[in-house]
């Protein structure tokens, strides 16, 4: 049956409207277990294309994936402490299985840190055994207290990177690489570009040295911390006696890497492209980039459908990924409405007066500002270009987020009642000096609720180097971004 029920308009209320999307355009759906969801269908679809294309990424940079096992020790978790520390609230545990109590409890995976290196360590004697660069798509358990489909949720997907190598500064060559295949990805394939750079000490992950992510900025001006690119030291090789011998004959602990996205990649794209009709589904990764709806009269019908097929197995081998909406039990309206929904590039129309005319209808599921969201095209015309109009389409999604994150940038930003001011106006991301002092951060997230997001990457941070801390205690030692956050 047909929704028709109009969305909650955006400006109105963004989260309702997020949650609606998500829901009827048949992304997602909100399962009998608590804080889990049920991946449907389309929102698969959406991340089966993340993953091959992420995956050749990683594959490209002499990547490979393993799979490791989704219990882990708790003895484990505890060896770590700051791992522990940071991950003991969201822990699920299993203490009975086969009907009794088990000697030890197993943690159900929240990540995969401890169990990979304790595994590296069997497989690690000498220096020529490393680098080891692993990676694995997998589901993970974190038991959030307050859920949101994608967004956070108690059990998701994501894949995970972990790393093992001889000196440091291979390994945080490795982070950065990793960290800009991510940016990569989500400007190219996502058209959700983020600002990249160094978190704070206290935004860090639990047990790394040094923490990298991409920061993207929706359109309620939300950060959304998209992905995390680690740079763990030895701290987890001592603790695994991840050891190796040099070549030089010393015994040397190796330096380890982790990074990860999830599926929290799909509630991006839906905050960053979504309008008040639905989603918006970048061609890239649309699981259909151009539904094809036969418009059956009577007698006429046969003809239509023969067509529609023709020209189904034209676009196939021109590389588009088509589906063509034969249903017989709703209306055309009612499928234009369906799938503008859910965010396909591009509908086609074909009825008897198009055949007649060697022509087919074209709606684009956004036009540029002054042009009509339909058009007539010939047919053989249509399938030509079809593929150059995914890829204009494509670009115009990337190039429309980059200027709405620029719009909504603020730089040279002095005070702390300026920073509030600019927050509290709508801004995004606000650039400010700091002078590393964690309790003006503190200070700041009581009193405006944002958050340092980074230390920005070289390309994002601003033309002239902030000289005074936000606080107006001292001189700044970096630039960083405030946001509020999801």
């Amino acid at each position: 049956m047909a929704d028709n029920k109009n969305l909650t308009p955006r400006a109105e209320d963004f989260s309702t409207w997020y949650n609606e999307v998500v829901q009827r355009a048949e992304l997602a759906d909100y399962s009998p277990v608590r804080g889990s969801m049920v991946i449907r269908p389309w929102g698969y679809g959406i991340w089966e294309n993340m993953q091959r294309a992420l995956d050749e990424m990683f594959k490209e940079t002499g990547h490979e994936n393993a799979y490791f096992p989704l219990l882990i020790p708790l003895s484990f978790i505890e060896k770590e402490k700051e791992h522990i520390e940071g991950f003991a609230p969201e822990l699920a545990v299993v203490t009975k299985a086969g009907g009794k109590e088990l000697e030890e409890p197993y943690v159900i995976r929240p990540t995969s840190e401890t169990i990979i290196y304790s595994m590296y360590a069997k497989w690690v004697q000498s220096y020529r055994d490393l680098p080891i660069l692993m990676n694995q798509w997998a589901n993970v358990m974190r038991w959030e207290m307050r859920t949101r489909l994608f967004l956070r949720t108690a059990e998701f997907l994501w894949q995970e990177g972990h790393t093992a190598h001889a000196t440091a500064g291979e390994a945080e060559e490795e982070t950065l690489m990793i960290l800009d295949i991510y940016r990569k990805f989500m400007e190219d394939w996502i058209g959700m570009p983020p600002i990249t750079g160094l978190k704070s000490e206290s935004e860090k992950f639990a047990g790394a040295v040094r923490s990298y992510s991409c920061e993207a900025l929706m359109q309620d001006n939300k950060a959304l911390q998209a992905g995390t690119s680690h740079f763990l030291g030895q701290n987890f090789a001592r603790q695994f006696d991840l050891k190796f011998q040099s070549e030089g004959g010393q015994e040397e602990y190796a330096w380890n890497t982790s990074w990860g996205v999830s599926t929290r990649l799909i509630g991006g794209l839906v905050m960053t492209h979504g309008d008040d009709k639905g989603l918006i589904v970048p061609p890239r990764l649309s699981p259909t980039q151009v539904v094809i709806v036969p418009i059956l009269k009577g007698e006429d019908s046969s003809l239509v459908l023969e067509k529609t097929k023709e020209v189904e197995s034209r676009l196939k081998a021109a590389g588009v990924r088509v589906k063509i909406d034969a249903r017989d039990n709703v209306s055309p309206g009612v499928k234009y409405y369906e799938w503008e929904r859910k965010g396909v590039p591009y509908r086609m129309e074909i009825g008897p007066k198009d055949i007649e005319k060697g022509s087919v209808a074209l709606a684009r599921r956004v036009v540029p500002s002054g042009a009509k969201r339909k058009s007539f095209v010939m047919e053989d015309q249509a399938v030509a270009e079809m593929p150059n109009l995914l890829e204009e389409f494509q670009t115009e999604l990337r190039d429309a987020s980059v200027a709405r994150r620029e719009e909504n940038t603020v730089r040279g930003v002095r005070t702390i009642n300026e920073l509030q001011e600019a927050l509290d106006g709508g801004a995004g991301f606000v650039f400010t000096g700091w002078n590393g002092d964690p309790s003006v951060e503190e200070e700041v997230k009581g009193l405006t609720k944002a958050t340092i997001r980074c230390l920005p990457s070289e390309e994002f941070r601003s033309p002239q180097t902030p000289v005074k801390c936000v606080s107006g205690a001292g001189e700044s030692v970096t630039e960083v971004a405030w946001a509020r956050s999801y």
